[in-house]
């Protein structure tokens, strides 16, 4: 680790290029394609061992008759035996052989080599005698209990159908394929004989894990030095909740589940040391698992990490500098995992409003992290701490906060508004005091940070969630005093249960309070980015918005911005839509929104049949309103229930 630590520290070797974090390939978002089809040259003949990309594509053909019969008959169709194969050059897959063991009792007198056999010494052998995951009996050792909670082996991620045959990898290594190329000092891959090398599955989930999932939760370090750090040191089990993580945005089919049973069992596994690498992989599963609507058990790691972090002191300001080896980038790193497990634990709390924010009550005294580009490029500044954020209008001091500080305090005027009597239902006066905490903190941003772009005109991710947080904020407080009947849309509760809200004679000024953060939330889905490069929580604060819309759709007939209206409850499906191809709570809370717009559609509908709800209308007023509704309906039901992949940005 030490060279790791010399070479990090020199700023000289530190890059502020995008690609730390990005995928190898410019302008073009991670993807698998699927098994090549079946070489057309002649008949296949039979030999002794198949190609891996052969057994992997034929296991899929032969899925619907998974009996040991089909799957042996499936390792021996469609592969010559070259090297490569016929059918992986023409389907340009990578051709690896995995050797078969049964029945070996040393090599043969006399024989001469096969170029196209693996020998024993390629790979470590298994208990099982396979090494291969994805064959049929490969085992998997259950791991001994730990000081933390045992994973219960029965509980699944919820998943495209995963065939019966897949089962956990027997060796940490998850070296699915071979990978003949290199990586230079800063990690980027070289071309080896003028070509570039195709990228292994696990190395598509990092790169996916990157490209996606970073810049929301950027705690752990840039793609190039976590890679160098991972020569020095055992830290599997933080790369394999990468790798499970990544695997939600791409397609690979039954390794997801291979990637899954790895995370859980080196997160629980006993030889793995306690510490902030631990911490930051379990914050990768608590998001991961939260958006798959595994609450249970995302809550259940969130108190271990609660637990695991305190003990550490990750929130002191020594832990950073004592931890951190003298290198810049690592200490900022330990800053950035404890904010992001408090932001983490903040947004559990305020959305599903199952939890009490555990983190908010702990002084915590850790530095405040750095802008991100700083961050990226190793050039690091002096930390600031949240008194110097909270004394900054009295101290007379002109300093620049990054991004990530506004998003903790945002955060924090939640954790505020949760220690209010009654969790929120309280009265007025308390009501006014969190307002005014929002208000300030919208009021007093720099210019620099009154939107969600940075100074090249890219999303700043870290104001959009702070922004995001702040409207969620709004609507969570003051909700309860508002006149919207919210039963309209009782039925949405995928990210929370259902809030009775008793409707009044007019809209108060909490009612318009709501309104505006819903509409606000609304307009934050036109950025031009990939949806699903946000946050997971995006879904529930997007699922917050629509139910606002929703109510206020049933509950006013004549609405005079009802195209606007229209509009946000069409984004807001379209979004949680497009979040759907990789979150199944998104996918719960769309198709729950459809089915109330639809209802209060139906709803209004049938009012209009009756003579006497039209007494006091003119014939305009009553032909907008029939055509506004059948619009919004006929736009909604246009929308699929869920895109099949996630398309690359463009």
């Amino acid at each position: 680790m030490d060279s790791y630590l010399q070479s990090v520290s020199d700023p000289s070797s530190h890059s502020s290029s995008p690609e730390l974090y990005a995928p190898a390939v410019p302008h073009a978002a991670p993807t698998i394609s699927p098994p090549g089809s079946a070489d057309a040259r002649g008949p296949t003949q039979t030999v002794p061992a198949a190609c891996l990309a052969c057994v992997l594509t034929d296991l899929v053909h032969y899925r619907a008759d998974a009996s040991p019969s089909s799957l042996k008959r499936a390792k021996h169709l469609k592969c010559d035996g070259s090297n490569p194969c016929s059918r992986c050059l023409s389907s340009t897959s990578e051709c690896v052989y995995v050797a078969s063991r049964r029945g070996y009792k040393g090599p043969r007198k006399g024989s001469a080599a096969n170029p196209n056999k693996r020998h024993a010494s390629d790979s470590p052998p298994s208990a099982s005698g396979e090494s291969c995951p994805m064959l049929l009996g490969a085992q998997v050792r259950t791991p001994a209990p730990s000081t933390m909670t045992t994973f219960n082996r029965t509980m699944s991620v919820p998943d495209a159908s995963v065939p019966p045959f897949v089962t956990a990898p027997v060796n940490n290594s998850l070296q699915i394929f071979r990978t003949p190329y290199v990586n230079d000092a800063n990690g980027a891959v070289v071309a080896v004989n003028g070509q570039m090398p195709r990228r292994s599955i696990p190395e598509q989930c990092i790169d996916a894990f990157y490209f996606y999932f970073y810049p929301g939760h950027p705690a752990v370090l840039p793609k190039a030095h976590i890679m160098n750090l991972a020569k020095e040191r055992n830290i599997e089990h933080l790369l394999a909740a990468m790798r499970w993580v990544g695997s939600l945005y791409i397609q690979i089919g039954p390794a997801r589940a291979t990637f899954f049973e790895e995370m859980m069992r080196l997160l629980y596994a006993p030889d793995t040391p306690q510490d902030g690498f631990l911490v930051q992989a379990m914050v990768i599963a608590i998001i991961g698992l939260d958006g798959c609507r595994q609450n249970d058990k995302a809550r259940e790691i969130l108190a271990n990490a609660e637990q695991i972090a305190t003990a550490l002191g990750l929130y002191t300001r020594a832990y950073a500098t004592t931890h951190g080896c003298g290198n810049p980038r690592l200490e900022e790193s330990w800053r950035r995992t404890w904010w992001d497990l408090f932001v983490v634990d903040g947004m559990i709390a305020g959305v599903h409003r199952q939890t009490n924010f555990l983190l908010y009550d702990i002084l915590a005294d850790a530095g405040l992290p750095c802008e991100e580009h700083e961050y990226l490029s190793g050039k690091i500044p002096r930390p600031m701490y949240l008194e110097d954020f909270d004394d900054q209008l009295f101290s007379g001091e002109d300093r620049e906060f990054s991004s990530f500080a506004y998003r903790v305090a945002s955060i924090r005027n939640l954790g505020r508004m949760m220690r209010l009597p009654g969790s929120g239902f309280s009265p007025e006066e308390s009501v006014d005091k969190v307002e005014s905490l929002l208000s300030n903190w919208r009021l007093h941003l720099p210019k620099s940070k009154r939107d969600c772009l940075n100074k090249d005109g890219q999303l700043d991710e870290m104001m959009f969630q702070a922004y995001m947080i702040n409207h969620a904020c709004t609507i969570i407080l003051h909700q309860p005093l508002s006149q919207l009947d919210s039963s309209p849309a009782r039925d949405v509760t995928a990210c929370a249960p259902h809030r009775d809200v008793q409707s009044g004679d007019s809209f108060n000024l909490h009612t318009r309070h709501i309104i505006k953060a819903a509409c606000e939330i609304s307009k934050m889905v036109t950025y031009n980015v990939p949806i699903t490069s946000h946050t997971h929580f995006f879904t529930c604060v997007l699922t917050l918005s629509s139910i606002v819309h929703l109510s206020k759709w049933a509950a006013v007939w004549f609405i005079a911005d009802e195209e606007d209206l229209r509009q946000q409850i069409r984004l807001n499906i379209g979004a949680l839509n497009k979040l759907s191809s990789v979150w199944k709570a998104a996918e719960t809370a769309g198709g729950q929104v459809k089915g109330v717009a639809q209802e209060i559609y139906r709803s209004r509908k049938a009012q209009q049949t009756n003579p006497q709800f039209w007494e006091h209308c003119t014939s305009e007023q009553i032909m907008s309103s029939l055509s506004a509704d059948e619009n919004i309906m006929s736009e909604i039901n246009l929308l699929p229930s869920a895109p099949e992949s996630v398309m690359p940005p463009p």
